[in-house]
């Protein structure tokens, strides 16, 4: 007997549901989010004849958590269904619309028994690939609040401190460079900019780790923060002065922890056997290969081709057609941290590396706008990267753009 298993995933307890190939409910329970809870469902399995050789499936709305950790070292297929999708399963058996743990459980279990083949198991990736992830993600998300929180205090300063903005534009990093942020913290208002002599300004920049030109910045920044500008009232410029130094906090914050979580996700990076063919694409170093290699995964199963990993990562485009009328647009289903690190890696590959800045001009020359361009750029060298990884080889620019690069004499 066939048996599919169907979890309803909670914050404190989870309802299991067991059916047969038939539909037939098997067993069903509730267990908790806990140790305990995840021996009944072991002991649910283990009667309804889960063996090592034929585990039994598990359908679930999450892809992570413990009991999700827990069921994937067990090596048995893990599948995560979108809940958007159960909600439409969910119709198949009632339409009057009720709804309960149980009977989603139960949905979740039919999903496996009816169409499993139209859904992909959670990978098989190793548990290095799995770390990287964590610390990827996490240095993503930390660069994303970085930026947010450097966009607040740019709009804020714009309202009251302009000449603090014109100081420090065009230089690397403007507000989130320590230069910036070592200068606001002792200027916070114009007034108090207006009273630094050039010595305190080289002090609080030796504390923020500058070493060289000290003097030199120091007396071109008072010279910049000095320039008449528009006032706002002073105790509103006090009040604002105040307002900036706790959004300077959180930048602060923000940006301490993506240096250690760069260097934390480097590390893991380094230490995997994909990390040589992966950075031997131009544009991916450590940081934007950690990136798409936890995106990716190490389980060589996990797409079934180059154009599988393409639509999951939103590169491919998509073909609606009905009748005479086609249209094809790009793809918004797609993983987003992926897709994200692909546009910073094919602009720089465009930027930096002369193949593929040509296929880039080419794509332009062609009529596409720059997202669509590098969204092309990306596909192509997505597509190398999963060959190159399939096959253990390293990035060669002659055979990834073998129209574009003259061949030898």
């Amino acid at each position: 007997m066939t048996v599919y298993c169907g979890i309803d995933w909670a914050e404190q307890h989870h309802d299991i549901a067991l059916v047969d190939e038939h539909g037939r409910l098997v067993a069903k329970g509730r267990i908790g989010d806990d140790l305990d809870g995840f021996t009944k469902l072991v002991e649910m399995l283990a009667a309804a004849g889960d063996s090592v050789d034929e585990p039994i499936p598990v359908a679930i709305e999450t892809p992570r958590g413990l009991l999700v950790a827990a069921l994937r070292t067990s090596r048995r297929r893990v599948y995560s269904i979108n809940p958007m999708a159960v909600a439409r399963y969910r119709e198949r058996y009632s339409v009057s619309r009720k709804k309960s743990d149980h009977a989603d459980a139960v949905v979740l279990a039919n999903i496996l028994r009816t169409d499993a083949h139209a859904h992909r198991p959670l990978p098989h990736d190793s548990e290095l690939v799995q770390a990287i992830a964590v610390l990827a993600r996490a240095h993503q998300d930390a660069t994303w609040r970085r930026t947010r929180a450097s966009n607040e205090l740019r709009s804020l300063l714009r309202e009251y401190f302009p000449t603090f903005l014109a100081a420090f534009s065009g230089r690397k990093g403007n507000l989130t460079s320590v230069d910036a942020r070592a200068v606001l913290a002792i200027a916070p208002t114009p007034a108090a900019a207006a009273k630094l002599s050039t010595t305190r300004i080289a002090a609080a920049l030796r504390r923020g780790g500058r070493q060289r030109g000290v003097e030199a910045l120091a007396a071109e920044l008072q010279e910049a923060l000095r320039r008449p500008q528009l006032r706002q009232p002073p105790v509103v410029e006090e009040a604002m002065g105040s307002q900036a130094l706790a959004l300077l906090a959180t930048l602060n914050v923000e940006c301490v922890s993506v240096e250690k979580l760069a260097e934390a996700a480097s590390e893991a990076f380094r230490q995997h056997p994909d990390h040589v063919i992966v950075t031997s694409f131009p544009g991916l170093a450590d940081v934007t290969g950690a990136r798409v290699l936890a995106e990716i995964g190490d389980d060589r199963a996990r797409f079934a081709d180059a154009r599988a990993l393409k639509a999951y990562a939103g590169a491919a485009p998509v073909t609606r057609a009905s009748g005479r009328s086609i249209s094809i647009t790009h793809r918004k289903v797609k993983n987003d941290r992926l897709a994200a690190a692909g546009y910073l890696w094919a602009f720089v590959a465009a930027t930096h590396a002369e193949p593929a800045k040509q296929h880039y001009q080419r794509r332009r020359d062609h009529g596409d706008r720059h997202p669509a361009a590098l969204r092309n750029l990306f596909n192509r060298l997505l597509g190398c990267l999963h060959h190159c990884l399939a096959t253990g080889q390293l990035y060669d620019a002659g055979k990834a753009f073998n129209q574009l690069v003259p061949a030898p004499a």
